[in-house]
């Protein structure tokens, strides 16, 4: 085995001094919300798992459709890709890329690479070339490894590999007969608390990718986390379903398996329509779920549908993503009044939730639903900026002010991107004795009110459509970058069914261009989730009183355009 690697990863960078006021740090700690709990955060997942196969070998660990893998299979499977990956030349503190789809071999994975003490980079087999290629070469990845096993098409990725660089290694022919392998009856003992444990693209201002680095600590704290506020045991069965370059993906396939409990899996047919996946979670007696609102939705409209006995081992359904409305909250707990409804949110710069709250009947009066209170071991802390001296107060009681993060679950910063890093994580100069020394300022507008957060928008242009975190400014990098367009703008739209959608406005410099065209050139830079659904070419960009582009005026374009 390879020593663990070090402490902080390479390419982090320092955080830099928050400014504050005079009286600021003492008025902010004394409002901060905070939520102790006493949890393992050295343990590493693999030895959990190992722990269970010790007790019930032949406990269902992971399902995934006619598959099944008990605690002690997956536990050898773990081993063993880990010894051949090892033998490949990955060691401690390398970033994997890792292609394939949402399957059994996802967790085995990332199992196999916590052991060695590598950092697990998903990467999603359908995007570009170009930008799997982007997010390997800034994230220094030197190997990438397929596990599609023929379900899913990763020449893309592949061909994204040999750009960077990278070194690509196929899961099939590691483990075949007579590969090398490590199966020792106990995974190797060490405190993994401080190594980094993932890497999650996410869309950046500046026309490339960002990758957030999240700590082992982190990470078992949310797992953890989940598992106190939700009481999940061994006889639970939580769904794995999100996008695995979504962070919510990573306590879907791991939080069962600290508690013993089933990963059920979820592949992307079971997701296509409202009846498959209600189907799903009843076939598969999945008692938790995550999804965005939008799905949410799905599954109240099919339960209705169906009525009675539907969704009947469902006990908890969480919403993520996308700000959930107290119409959509009503109506689920009206359609299925045994299943708890919990409110999550949080950045994927800090291990993903760091706010859970649980949706009850007096909410739903309410303008606005709460995001909740912290998770264990977040501290939040709401400042604001004071326009005379540049620097940041506390947010008083029911004023509107800016959320900041602290505790256990802030994580590294970006990976090999320190520009970017120090606009976001700071030195923590309210915890003397905090367990990351960091500050992550997450760009969301929020009050506090009775010890719950209330969240209020982002206050930059980053903005989530359909559970996608993005940012309008990358898209406009990249359309900009294409010969013919001389000004362009980016928004979101509300479309004729009530959903939003991203619209892209463009004025050229030449005639000729039309939407097809620049609509396959941002295909080609971006996932699909970012490239705009509307597409309109115009003589002039409105403008406001001010000269700003007026993105209002601009939505009102494709509604008119709509009728």
């Amino acid at each position: 085995m390879n020593p663990p690697p070090p402490a902080t990863a390479p390419g982090t960078a320092v955080c830099a001094a928050l400014p504050l006021t005079p009286g600021a740090a003492g008025r902010a700690t004394a409002l901060a919300l905070r939520n102790p709990l006493d949890v393992d955060l050295t343990t590493g997942v693999l030895q959990h798992v190992t722990r269970h196969a010790a007790a019930r070998p032949d406990a269902p660990a992971v399902t995934d459709g006619d598959r099944v893998l008990g605690y002690a299979e997956l536990a050898g499977h773990a081993r063993r890709l880990a010894g051949a990956l090892a033998a490949a030349g990955v060691h401690a503190g390398d970033l994997v890329a890792a292609a394939g789809p949402r399957s059994a071999d996802t967790i085995v994975t990332f199992l196999a690479l916590e052991r060695l003490g590598a950092v697990y980079l998903p990467v999603d087999p359908q995007w570009p070339q170009r930008r799997t290629a982007a997010v390997l070469t800034v994230s220094g990845a030197r190997h990438l490894l397929d596990y599609a096993d023929g379900t899913a098409d990763t020449a893309a990725a592949r061909a994204a590999a040999a750009d960077a660089g990278a070194t690509v290694h196929v899961f099939g022919e590691l483990i075949r007969d007579g590969a090398p392998g490590d199966e020792p009856a106990r995974p190797a003992r060490r405190d993994h608390a401080r190594e980094p444990r993932y890497c999650i693209f996410t869309s950046g201002t500046t026309g490339r990718p960002k990758g957030a680095l999240v700590e082992h600590q982190g990470m078992a704290n949310h797992l953890w986390a989940k598992v106190h506020d939700l009481g999940i045991t061994d006889g639970d069965r939580v769904a794995f379903s999100a996008p695995l370059v979504f962070d919510i993906s990573i306590w879907q396939m791991l939080t069962p398996l600290v508690a013993g409990a089933t990963v059920v899996v979820a592949r992307d047919a079971d997701l296509a329509f409202p009846r498959r996946l209600t189907g799903l979670l009843d076939r598969g007696a999945v008692s938790v779920v995550e999804l965005v609102p939008t799905m949410v939705g799905w599954v109240a409209d099919d339960a209705e549908r169906r009525g009675a006995g539907s969704l009947a081992r469902l006990r908890w359904l969480i919403s993520t993503g996308e700000e959930l409305h107290p119409g959509l909250a009503r109506r689920v707990l009206t359609i299925a009044p045994h299943v708890r409804l919990l409110n999550a949110y949080g950045p994927t710069e800090c291990s993903d939730d760091v706010t859970h709250h649980e949706v009850r009947p007096a909410d739903l009066d309410l303008p606005r639903l709460p995001v909740g209170a912290p998770v264990p071991n977040a501290v939040l802390y709401l400042l604001t900026e004071d326009d005379d001296s540049a620097g940041w107060r506390a947010a008083e009681p029911g004023e509107t002010g800016q959320l900041f993060v602290g505790g256990v679950a802030v994580g590294l910063g970006y990976v090999n991107d320190p520009d970017t890093t120090a606009g976001a994580f700071f030195a923590d100069p309210f915890d003397p004795h905090s367990p990351t020394g960091r500050l992550y300022r997450t760009g969301d507008a929020a009050r506090i009110a009775d010890g719950l957060v209330f969240y209020l928008g982002r206050i930059d242009r980053q903005v989530k459509v359909a559970g996608v975190r993005m940012e309008l400014d990358e898209i406009e990098v990249v359309l900009r970058r294409h010969a013919a367009v001389d000004a362009c703008a980016v928004t979101v739209v509300t479309t004729a069914d009530g959903r939003p959608a991203l619209a892209a406005f463009v004025t050229l410099r030449t005639a000729g261009t039309d939407d097809t065209e620049l609509l396959k050139f941002l295909a080609e830079e971006l996932p699909d989730a970012m490239v705009p659904k509307h597409l309109l070419v115009l003589d002039a960009l409105p403008l406001t009183g001010n000269g700003k582009t007026d993105h209002r005026a601009l939505a009102g374009l494709v509604t008119r355009e709509a009728q």
